[in-house]
């Protein structure tokens, strides 16, 4: 799988929230802080879109090129269930 992009870029993530955690133990302005939380979110979601991405560059039109019509089905599931879950917490 292509994750590569994606491990990147959740290092980084990994990385600004640990910096947050010493802002924080180092008692730092609130703002500053909540402006690294939203860049982390930013990172995650990105990583997130590549994920995605990723799936569908490879195990989605895998199945499409299959000869399993449950396979399609079944990765036609899964993205709907993820776009209905982003659609909750957006």
């Amino acid at each position: 799988m292509k994750h590569k992009d994606a491990l990147r870029t959740l290092k980084n993530a990994r990385g600004q929230i640990d910096a947050i955690i010493k802002m924080i133990e180092e008692n730092r302005y609130c703002i500053d802080i909540s402006k690294q939380i939203l860049a982390a979110i930013s990172l995650l979601k990105k990583a997130n879109v590549q994920v995605l991405n990723s799936h569908l560059e490879t195990c989605v039109k895998s199945a499409a090129f299959s000869d399993d019509p449950q396979e399609v089905e079944q990765k036609i599931k899964e993205l709907e269930d993820v776009i209905s879950y982003l659609n909750k917490i957006v």
